[in-house]
């Protein structure tokens, strides 16, 4: 009986996992056919499409008024600058906060974690007003610039990256930079040759989670990027769902795959990373 009663439990456990999975995988299996899909909808007589086609993948690529491909690289442009900017910044910061030892410290680390508190659509009204009157004087990083919204994406990153790295920085011993020094290291070579390789594992995430982040960010994009030319594939996809008198989720579906792509080449590249910074996390002591 014992032996029966186990075999149901994991024969239960298992059906239910692979009910979570398929719960998984049947969004993700809707946008690859819808994709394929020539008449432009989500709505299939059955699971498996009967035509299958590359009319909105054309769409997306032969269309004059579909710059798909710059949106595409507006997008990586502002994640890539945003993760590599904002890791190094996040880095310095956290090292400063860590390791040293000045006045307005611990002030400086309870401002960061309070303006954390507040979400950042509250300050949508306030960053619309400054970034058109600051348009008025430096266009290049005014309202509807990819500069200016690159300084609003950096400005909302640095503190939780300040505060997730300053954590891993506090469990590496300080008889390494202590004994750096001894050898007339300066700060500044302390952290580019000791602290910065350590960090790798978890630079490595918070570049991935940074880069994720802004490539799918879309309520800023979508306030300050108006022009067609300039705005992320987020934005730029949207108009297909939202037109007033009809919805082309075809096109959306095929550029949301597309778009996946460099997310999906990103993860993979730093899975070694990601699982020794996992690792590494879980035997500091």
């Amino acid at each position: 009986m014992a032996t029966n009663s186990l075999k149901s439990k994991k024969i239960g456990s298992h059906l239910f996992i692979w009910v979570l999975i398929l719960f998984t995988l049947f969004p993700i299996y809707v946008v690859i056919t819808s994709s394929f899909n020539p008449t432009g909808s989500l709505a299939t007589s059955s699971l498996i499409p009967q035509i299958w086609s590359l009319d909105n993948y054309k769409v997306l690529f032969n269309n004059p008024a579909v710059p798909y491909l710059t949106w595409v690289e507006n997008s990586i442009f502002l994640a890539v600058a945003n993760a590599a900017i904002s890791v190094f910044v996040g880095t310095a910061s956290a090292f400063a906060f860590s390791r040293m030892r000045f006045k307005g410290r611990k002030l400086g680390l309870q401002a960061l974690l309070l303006v954390q508190v507040f979400p950042s659509f509250l300050a949508l009204a306030a960053i619309y007003v400054m970034m058109e009157r600051v348009y008025t004087v430096f266009p290049a990083i005014g309202l509807g610039s990819l500069g200016g919204l690159l300084l609003i994406y950096l400005g909302g990153s640095m503190g939780v990256n300040a505060w997730l790295l300053k954590g891993y920085i506090d469990t590496i011993p300080m008889e390494l930079d202590e004994a750096a020094r001894i050898d007339g290291a300066s700060s500044f070579q302390v952290f580019w040759i000791i602290f910065f390789p350590l960090a790798a594992p978890v630079l490595a995430v918070t570049a991935l989670l940074s880069f994720i982040g802004t490539f799918n960010e879309f309520v800023l994009a979508s306030l300050f990027l108006q022009d067609v030319h300039s705005r992320t594939v987020a934005v730029g996809l949207q108009q297909f769902v939202g037109q007033q008198f009809g919805q082309n989720w075809g096109p959306f579906a095929a550029g949301s795959l597309l778009a996946a792509i460099p997310l999906v080449i990103l993860f993979l590249s730093l899975q070694r990373f990601i699982i020794g910074g996992l690792t590494q996390g879980a035997t500091k002591g």
